[in-house]
């Protein structure tokens, strides 16, 4: 091949290559650059929801604990912490973090946008409960003010999110409720669950695998450095002390009952039995809670078990003069008055 042809060939690869690198905007640097700049702008987010959460909780973050929530080295944190100090979005006091007024915005918006997200998965979509958090550590950074708001206004402006954590106002207001933790509570003390805290992930999914969410009411039996034990709708339950730190309550008037414990689960019918529904339970949130309601699963159904598949799950029911299979997990969330005699 002669040497002028491999020259050209040489040189149209090199102005490929330079293209494919360095075209503006769509070359792979320009989007290196890009990415590395959302980057750093989700870590800072991400810094100033630790500080503002920190605050909140009556303390303040070191550079050390910064670095940990966010899981980089010290430098790096250091390196972060020293930007959003010359934008005048945190100032250090002692070795402790504080934000600004503008710091704090940032971060309020961050925590609206995760929490909006959080009720929009829980209201409107099929994502299971322990997706809701992974999904909404992605969309707070997505999220502007505006569509911020304008998801605030579709889910009816929500005051607290599915896990019971308030959501900020447009305004930055965040509502206290005075809650307590549930350690905190009287011997035989009747309270109603209203917030459980969804971090750490392996502590929040014990908490679910429980049953427990905001909403159901719990008396207090035990408390002792080994296990705190409490009754829920007739069933008990037995936590370690550091998994029942992430349960805060209110209490209520021994007068209020708790939520109705009356009737049995819907998967505890056999074929030929019957029950009516009372009720579905709060934990069916989203699109499977509207399929409930679609099929007819009201109070007052009558609802027929029909048959059990070969592998024991699902179960077949006749609801309104159709048939439906329900998984075992499913017929758990709907609660029924077990009828003796058949009725129509």
């Amino acid at each position: 091949m002669p040497d002028a042809l491999i020259t050209l060939l040489i040189g149209l690869l090199c102005v490929a290559l330079s293209g494919l690198l360095f075209l503006p905007g769509r070359g792979l640097v320009s989007r290196w650059q890009r990415l590395r700049r959302i980057s750093i702008r989700v870590l800072n987010e991400d810094a100033l929801k630790h500080i503002l959460q920190a605050e909140l909780k009556g303390h303040y973050p070191t550079l050390q604990s910064i670095a940990g929530a966010l899981h980089i080295s010290v430098n790096r944190a250091a390196e972060l912490l020293a930007g959003m100090e010359e934008r005048e979005l945190v100032t250090l006091v002692g070795d402790e973090w504080h934000l600004t007024a503008a710091g704090r915005n940032t971060g309020l918006h961050v925590i609206r946008s995760h929490r909006l997200w959080e009720r929009h998965l829980a209201d409107e979509t099929g994502f299971a409960q322990a997706e809701w958090h992974q999904q909404a550590e992605r969309y707070e950074h997505e999220l502007s003010p505006e569509e911020a708001n304008a998801l605030a206004a579709r889910l009816g402006q929500p005051a607290y999110d599915p896990h019971g954590d308030p959501i900020p106002t447009a305004a930055g207001e965040l509502i206290s409720r005075g809650d307590r933790p549930l350690t905190s509570l009287g011997l035989n003390e009747l309270a109603r669950i209203v917030h459980i805290e969804d971090e750490p992930e392996i502590v929040y999914a014990q908490l679910v695998a429980e049953g427990l969410y905001p909403g159901v009411c719990l008396r207090l039996t035990e408390v002792t450095p080994q296990r705190v034990r409490f009754w829920v709708n007739g069933d008990e339950h037995v936590l370690a002390p550091i998994v029942a730190a992430n349960v805060s309550v209110m209490p209520i008037s021994q007068e209020v009952p708790p939520v109705a414990s009356a009737g049995d689960h819907l998967d505890a019918l056999k074929p030929g039995e019957k029950g009516r529904v009372l009720y579905i339970s709060p934990r069916c949130r989203g699109s499977e809670r509207r399929r409930m309601l679609d099929l007819g699963i009201l109070p007052g159904t009558l609802v027929e078990a029909e048959m059990v598949s070969a592998g024991g799950d699902p179960t077949a029911y006749r609801v309104r003069g159709a048939v439906i299979a329900l998984r075992r997990e499913q017929a758990g969330l709907i609660r029924i008055n077990r009828l003796q005699e058949a009725t129509e």
